[in-house]
């Protein structure tokens, strides 16, 4: 399945989710990557009219929690974050930030991601690591 197809079939299922609610699109990705975007506006605001460091959180584990679901075999396994951290290191308050999830460590049982947070002048707006466990399917 080629980039574009794959893209579309992440974005497909995304109906009734909290990728939906956020307006969360996968926008591109690769053997070690996956990016999403996700526009800046008052739905995912804080009271002070800035992006919400938990609406960042969940883009973080989307985009990771996604990327995983690729390296797995999705016929026997699937995928479960187990720990997340993030750090802010700039406001947002409008526009899109697209947060590129690379693979950092793929082991048998876990999965290591870097998610990078960046404004639409590529500035780092956060930066997080997620750890996912490869759990045999039920």
């Amino acid at each position: 399945m080629d980039v574009i197809k794959k893209l579309e079939y992440i974005n497909s299922f995304m109906s009734n989710t909290l990728m939906e609610t956020l307006d969360i699109v996968f926008t591109d990705m690769g053997a070690d990557f996956l990016e999403a975007t996700m526009p800046v506006s008052p739905k995912v605001y804080q009271p002070l009219g800035l992006l919400h460091g938990g609406a960042t959180v969940a883009l973080a584990e989307s985009v990771g929690s996604t990327a995983s679901y690729f390296l797995i075999d999705q016929s026997l396994y699937e995928v479960r974050g187990i720990e997340i951290s993030a750090n802010h290191l700039r406001s947002v308050k409008e526009g899109i930030v697209t947060a590129t999830a690379r693979l950092q460590h793929k082991g048998k049982t876990t999965h290591l991601w870097e998610i990078r947070i960046v404004d639409e002048q590529d500035r780092l707006i956060s930066i997080c690591k997620l750890t996912n466990i490869v759990l045999p399917k039920k």
